[in-house]
């Protein structure tokens, strides 16, 4: 769609280079480019749109590492929550499991249920008719998932990982089995597939089932085939605990970088839980020991203390075998709730990060299925059982049951000071990990991006505002392969750019307002088209899907 040209007048730019000195300059927009950088007032374009940008800064668009925007681009392709922070390109496909590639409607429906917490499930009935129309769930193949995003048209751009977990699913089923030569062989072939078809990397949900039933040497076997066959490709691990032994987890994943020499991006890389507060400094010295061996290594995280995923996800690893329905015919055996409560409050499981759930931390997020528990939304489950004058254990179960799995969650289990050390490390990178579906959800959806410029940069001066936009814009754009083209403003560079005020900008979104829209935010483009316009979302949908090609490149 061609746009009128336009001219950003005597802005401050932030190139988004690592050691960028902010200069001022005009900016011409021209056909979806940065077409040409200027003096102020040395630029003369007829027609062109004219934007006054004194004081202000101009920035690259910010890139989220780990979104988990599936399908809310297509049910809610106008994207407030990231459009209004600043965010112009996401990468989706996280944690192991998403909605491509299936192979039928069957495995389809399980991975609809087993992720409804993150992302909804729209029935049929709720499916838009433009939905039905671009193909929305007829999709097998994450190429044909691709092309229904560019079908409906999305606001900001996409790529996306190959979910380990769907992979796994397809060859092996949705059990706790060693998977045979023949399955491996199997995923790896799903593997090139989806890589030749335009994917990223590889994410993985090692928390998650079925992908968390994989062995090292499984996942060995497809960082292999990443690290000889597709330069540039990462591995993006959800390792297989955040608290107990989550050091060695890490370590887990940085060996199998040594070992197959796959480039590793240790995803929402934080050091969460009480036993690991203060512990930041270990998992980064073992970051710089595997980059000194020459292991590529990054990492993002989120500039919040609160987890969030799904309530399901506390339950043992050993109720899912087989699948959604398995684990709710555990909810309903007296005998399996008595193994799961054990499990949850005494033993610390691995769904539960191996620490006994603290029912203090873990906040209750969006009810989806049944009316007489929609209450619950946004409180902690130890406040409902005291309330309801029942053990905590039974409020948790019963919202399982009763919601059919669908309910996400905060867990309040972060370290401050754990969050600081490892956002100044200088492979890291931002991902919100947003859920955006329901009402009460993380602030993090709204506010990532503007609370690391805001509270992190401005208030504390914790990183100056040039490399925390480096942060943002250049490192993910180098780790995804679309730089120069994108993550910098150079001329020839695609125009996602973002104009905003460094004294202003802010996240407002709050656990008790959690949609709160950013302030600061004035301009935001996704290749020339205006998204954004004095921080007021315009509607438009300018993105598209960024597919890996043969030479290693993405566009």
């Amino acid at each position: 769609m061609a746009t009128a040209p336009i001219i950003f007048m005597a802005a401050t730019i932030i190139d988004g280079s690592e050691n960028a000195v902010p200069y001022a300059a005009d900016v011409l927009i021209n056909n979806g480019l940065i077409a040409k950088i200027g003096p102020p007032g040395g630029i003369d374009y007829d027609g062109a749109k004219l934007i006054e940008a004194t004081g202000y800064c101009l920035s690259p668009g910010f890139i989220d590492m780990h979104a988990h925007s599936d399908l809310h681009l297509l049910t809610h392709p106008t994207h407030e929550a990231k459009i209004t922070q600043g965010c112009t390109t996401e990468v989706v496909g996280q944690d192991g499991i998403s909605y491509a590639p299936i192979r039928n409607l069957e495995q389809l429906s399980a991975i609809r249920t087993q992720i409804a917490g993150w992302n909804g499930n729209p029935s049929d009935g709720e499916c838009s008719t433009t939905l039905k129309d671009v193909g929305m769930f007829e999709w097998r193949t994450l190429g044909e998932y691709l092309d229904c995003l560019d079908r409906n048209k999305t606001a900001t751009n996409v790529a996306t990982l190959v979910p380990q977990g769907n992979m796994r699913l397809l060859a092996c089923g949705p059990f706790d089995t060693p998977a045979t030569d023949d399955e491996i062989l199997n995923q790896i072939a799903l593997l090139r597939q989806a890589m030749q078809e335009g994917a990223v990397g590889m994410s993985s949900g090692l928390t998650y089932t079925p992908g968390m039933y994989a062995s090292t040497s499984e996942l060995a076997r497809l960082c292999k085939v990443l690290a000889d066959d597709f330069p540039g490709a990462f591995y993006a691990p959800h390792h297989r605990s955040y608290g107990h032994r989550a050091v060695e987890s890490y370590h887990e994943m940085l060996e199998l970088g040594d070992q197959t020499r796959c480039p590793i991006h240790l995803t929402h890389a934080t050091m969460n839980f009480s036993e690991n507060r203060g512990k930041a400094n270990v998992l980064l010295d073992m970051v710089d020991d595997y980059l000194n061996k020459g292991v590529d290594v990054s990492l993002d995280t989120y500039p919040y203390l609160p987890g969030c995923t799904t309530l399901a996800a506390l339950l043992p690893s050993w109720t899912s075998s087989g699948g959604s329905s398995e684990v709710l015919r555990h909810l309903r055996n007296p005998e399996s709730r008595a193994r799961i409560q054990k499990a949850v409050e005494v033993d610390g499981c691995d769904g539960g990060h191996g620490i006994p759930t603290n029912w203090e931390e873990i906040q209750v997020g969006q009810i989806s299925h049944d009316e007489s528990i929609k209450h619950y939304s946004g409180r902690l489950v130890s406040e409902i059982a005291e309330e309801e004058g029942k053990p905590a254990m039974e409020i948790f179960l019963e919202i399982l049951e009763k919601d059919k799995l669908a309910t996400n969650c905060l867990m309040h289990v972060g370290h401050e000071d754990n969050v600081q050390a490892i956002m100044q490390h200088w492979t890291h990178m931002a991902g919100s990990d947003a859920i955006l579906h329901g009402e009460k959800v993380h602030p993090r959806a709204f506010g990532t991006m503007t609370r690391y410029l805001g509270h992190y940069s401005r208030e504390l001066g914790l990183i100056k505002l040039p490399q925390m936009v480096a942060h943002l814009t250049s490192r993910p754009a180098k780790r995804l392969g679309i730089y120069p083209h994108r993550g910098c403003v150079k001329e020839g560079s695609a125009a996602d750019l973002v104009l905003f005020d460094a004294e202003t900008v802010q996240d407002m979104a709050t656990f008790d307002e959690p949609k709160l829209l950013s302030r600061g935010i004035r301009f935001v483009l996704v290749n020339g088209q205006i998204a954004v316009n004095e921080g007021q979302t315009t509607g438009a949908r300018a993105g598209r899907t960024l597919r890996r090609r043969c030479d290693g490149s993405v566009s």
